[in-house]
């Protein structure tokens, strides 16, 4: 079939490409995290301070990137510009692999905010499953239909989150009192353990701030929408879970806090009554399942990008009718799909919890890379980065690259060591798509001849 045959693809515009940010970052964790972070007190918002800079200059990072090379891949793409294909194979490797199995925490978040409306969920692991795996094939069917359609339904379930959010956020003023917020730092730490502890806590929100670099390709003027997705994805995302903590703060005394499985829905409850509670439950499932489809539709872009330069098997090269990349997001929601059944066995949940920790790892390792890459392009291809200041690139990579840095050994010796070796299971699968390769290169010399 001709190219010119094809059906022209619809891309995504500014506000759905800033909603893929936003409701990439925005999942279902946010939801919890203020009960953990009640431990710490009022540090914990000296935490999100300090995490919420380290990921907008993240974002700084992936926006003059998505600037300069507005290819699809996102870090993957950015990672074998600078480095080559075995950094770039390494990038593509363990990012993809931290979508699909974060695919399935979200998956399970989302079923069990519905278990707050239909408590019988919980109770049949069969049920829960079976509506896990429904929202799962569902948004993939959206995303293989067009990468337009999972941009409208990111761009709605975004909005819907961030009502009860925002909400609570402005109502927080009427409902401070200092003594909500003292003592500065209950947890027997010293103010910088506890300030480090919690801020590896906060990390975990802002993951996604790549989101809109990933599908470059699928976005329009991806030079100008790109990097004012990003960054303003990120600046928004940052304010509405410093001022949402503040006003959970506020409303919840700490010691019911700490205790708390739904800190967002109590403390609605406790401001505006038991009406509010169940909005903001609402809001938790809209937001769990705005994130599975935000991420699904990411799933089949790294391997995508990665397989036209021959670094994953071809057939991840393919695509629909529609222009998306089908096989990718099948494949992806396949391993999604096992991931799901094995985590209802009650035996490997545990087992299951740490392999999210570990996909957290690898996400962050091409958010290394990809400052890192930023550094070298920025100085070994500068027509790319015309009109900004070398010394502006070069200390924003380098700090960003020492914040990635400090985050992933904020992640802990054993996490750190099994995600290296996780990392490393891909070499093999490296070594047989270059010998694929080399032995494509003498077929061919040989017919040649």
């Amino acid at each position: 079939m001709s190219v010119t045959a094809l059906p022209r693809r619809r891309k995504l515009g500014p506000w759905m490409a800033t909603a893929l940010v936003v409701g990439n970052m925005i999942g279902s964790g946010v939801f919890l995290l203020p009960a953990s972070l009640a431990t710490f007190g009022s540090a914990s918002l000296l935490a999100w301070a300090l995490t919420a800079t380290g990921a907008l200059l993240l974002a700084m990072v992936f926006a003059r990137l998505g600037r300069a090379y507005p290819q699809t891949g996102g870090p993957y793409a950015y990672a074998r510009r600078a480095f080559g294909d075995f950094i770039g194979f390494q990038t593509a490797w363990g990012y993809w692999i931290a979508v699909w199995v974060g695919n399935a925490a979200i998956a399970v978040a989302f079923v069990s905010y519905l278990g707050y409306f239909w408590p019988g969920l919980a109770d049949t692991a069969l049920a829960a499953a079976s509506v896990a795996l429904a929202a799962i094939w569902l948004l993939t069917a959206v995303n293989v239909r067009g990468v337009r359609l999972g941009g409208w339904i990111q761009a709605v379930t975004t909005v819907a989150k961030l009502l009860p959010l925002v909400g609570l956020a402005v109502a927080a003023p009427f409902f401070i009192d200092a003594a909500d917020f003292t003592p500065f730092n209950p947890s027997g730490q010293s103010t910088f353990g506890a300030v480090t502890a919690a801020a590896t806590l906060t990390l975990w929100a802002f993951i996604g701030i790549e989101s809109a670099t990933v599908p470059a390709e699928d976005v329009e003027d991806p030079e100008r929408t790109i990097p004012r997705a990003t960054v303003i994805g990120t600046i928004a995302t940052a304010a509405v879970y410093i001022l949402g903590t503040v006003a959970v703060f506020a409303a919840v005394p700490r010691a019911l806090l700490i205790e708390s499985t739904a800190p967002f829905a109590d403390a609605a409850e406790a401001m505006f009554g038991g009406w509010a509670g169940t909005a903001v439950a609402i809001g938790a499932i809209v937001s769990a399942f705005g994130a599975l489809n935000g991420w699904i539709m990411l799933q089949g872009q790294v391997p995508l990008a990665a397989a036209r330069d021959g670094l994953f098997p071809r057939v991840f090269a393919k695509t629909s009718r529609w222009g998306t990349p089908a096989v990718g997001l099948v494949v992806s929601s396949v391993l999604v799909t096992g991931l799901m059944l094995l985590n209802y066995n009650a035996g490997l949940v545990e087992q299951f919890n740490f392999v999210i920790l570990l996909a957290t790892l690898t996400t962050l390792i091409p958010y290394a890379y990809a400052a890192a890459a930023q550094l070298l392009l920025a100085l070994t291809d500068r027509e790319r980065f015309s009109g900004r200041r070398l010394t502006v690139d070069g200390t924003i990579a380098v700090v960003a690259f020492g914040y990635a840095l400090w985050t992933i050994a904020g992640s802990g010796y054993e996490v750190v060591y099994k995600g290296t070796l996780l990392m490393l299971a891909g070499v093999p699968v490296y070594v047989w798509l270059k010998y694929r390769d080399r032995d494509d290169s003498v077929s061919i010399d040989r017919k040649a001849a």
